[in-house]
């Protein structure tokens, strides 16, 4: 029986699991850190200007995703090695991604002009090394199982990994640049840097050292880049996919990076100290450093200042019970099929985000309770996105007879890293068109007016359109099931 008909029906392991999740954590505490934070790094950290800022990313961002990662694609497609299509290039990138990974938030003092060159330089290089490892990275999910099924399951352990990442970066990161720098906000960057790339170096081998691609396209499969290209652009569902991955990301970065400014500047750190205190928060640190001291430890050195705990307890809110959504996920789609689960749960997840607008500054505890909803509702999509890729990648085999795993993720990867640009970019270009001053203590009206509206109005519309756009992605339950069906005896028959 040959490989690819045992695809059809070979389940796959837990170690395999969570040895291929393991690579997307270590991606993501790079990635996350990128979407969260830079802007904020530039800014704040490096002084550079927010309008250079949002230059850098934005122009960086797009070499990402039109020149990067479609030509990472045509050489992984067309890459063949004892270890597979895909693997090598998880394994031959793990210590670049890491080491780039410290220099980009590393900050020599090069004076104005030396910053900018830095800054732009080394994003440039890490864009370039994250495209070489997560596209292949991310095809891997395509070709590692054809089960249908089991691609729902592999996504949910996935992104468990992922949140999990979100939960260090967006809880942890402050705290951990404050500890580790000893309040020094410049060498605690580049110290918890330092700890995501060793730790995301020694992953991204655990991922090489746990899979095995099963999926693999006919021996006498030859087709050129330019069939590969009108493959795409025939193919709608990709083509549907393709504006949701780009609107999606758009909203994801710029929230992410708007969020901490809405700390900063917008809600009031009295009232965030006050529901601290209410909700048992200080005195659970004081507890733990009252067990940890009581037999003969140091104490847990936690941030004092209001604004960063309640901020990092709020993205931690988020993320667990973003975990609890996804937890929701497989079962829902198993029944009702990804692309209705997808859009229901888009639309409801937004109406948390839009919820921001009108909250006071003082009005902590229902930020809290709309993060915690958003989060519950948006985790019900997350594995769901990369899932449906897999599928398109089936549909695209089940129309044409020929399989382009890589190219078909890599375009959605060009949606994906146009989003974050366009995303990232917002947050410093909505900053400096509403007059915002970095590293000024309060900022003009304007400029508060421009952080609220990024946290609500500006995040939901892409989301909205998103979900609008699904009407006209025709992969529905009945369709994947044939599509799995039909590619399962087509494959039988070519091993006959």
């Amino acid at each position: 029986m040959s490989t690819a008909q045992n695809t059809r029906t070979d389940r796959l392991s837990v170690t395999e699991k969570v040895g291929y999740s393991l690579g997307d954590l270590a991606a993501n505490l790079i990635f996350q850190t990128l979407t969260t934070f830079l802007a904020f790094f530039y800014t704040d950290i490096y002084r550079i200007p927010a309008g250079t800022a949002a230059t850098i990313i934005f122009v960086v961002g797009m070499l990402g995703a039109f020149v990067f990662t479609p030509l990472v694609a045509v050489l992984a497609d067309r890459t063949n090695s004892r270890w597979g299509k895909f693997r090598p290039w998880v394994l031959w990138t793990a210590v670049p991604f890491g080491v780039l990974s410290l220099l980009a938030f590393t900050t020599p003092d090069l004076g104005p002009q030396g910053k900018v060159f830095y800054a732009a330089a080394t994003y440039t290089l890490l864009v370039l090394v994250y495209a070489a490892n997560n596209l292949p990275y991310s095809a891997l999910s395509g070709v590692l199982t054809g089960n249908m099924g089991e691609r729902n399951s592999l996504s949910a352990y996935r992104f468990v990994a992922v949140m999990v990442a979100q939960l260090v970066v967006q809880s942890l990161l402050l705290p951990l640049v404050l500890i580790l720098g000893d309040g020094d906000r410049v060498q605690g960057f580049q110290n918890t840097m330092l700890l995501f790339a060793v730790v995301g170096t020694i992953f991204m081998v655990i991922t090489f050292l746990t899979t095995r691609e099963r999926v693999v396209p006919p021996p006498e499969q030859k087709s050129t880049i330019r069939q590969d290209v009108s493959d795409l652009v025939h193919n709608r569902p990709w083509l549907v996919l393709l504006l949701v991955t780009v609107l999606v990301f758009i909203t994801l970065a710029l929230k992410g990076g708007t969020y901490v400014y809405y700390f900063e500047y917008y809600l009031d750190e009295a009232a965030m100290a006050a529901f601290l205190e209410r909700i048992g928060f200080n005195g659970f640190i004081a507890g733990l450093n009252a067990a940890l001291t009581g037999i003969g430890l140091s104490g847990f050195q936690w941030p004092e200042d209001a604004t960063t705990s309640a901020f990092s307890l709020f993205n931690a809110g988020g993320i667990i019970f973003m975990v609890v959504g996804i937890g929701f996920s497989k079962k829902l789609a198993d029944r009702f099929g990804k692309r209705d689960v997808y859009g229901v749960f888009l639309f409801v997840s937004t109406l948390f985000m839009l919820a921001f607008y009108v909250f006071r500054p003082d009005a902590i505890g229902l930020v809290f309770l709309s993060q915690i909803l958003h989060g519950f509702f948006y985790g019900i999509t997350i594995p769901l996105l990369w899932a449906m890729v897999a599928d398109v990648a089936d549909y695209s085999e089940w129309k044409n007879g020929r399989r382009a795993t890589a190219i078909i993720f890599s375009a959605i990867l060009c949606g994906l890293k146009a989003g974050l640009a366009v995303g990232g970019a917002l947050v410093a270009w909505i900053l400096s068109t509403h007059g915002y001053q970095a590293g000024e203590q309060a900022q003009s009206q304007e400029a508060i007016d421009g952080i609220r509206l990024s946290v609500s109005l500006y995040c939901s519309i892409p989301f909205l359109v998103a979900v609008a756009l699904l009407f006209f992605y025709r992969i529905d339950k009945a369709t994947e099931s044939r599509i799995e069906h039909d590619l399962a005896a087509r494959h039988a028959g070519q091993a006959a």
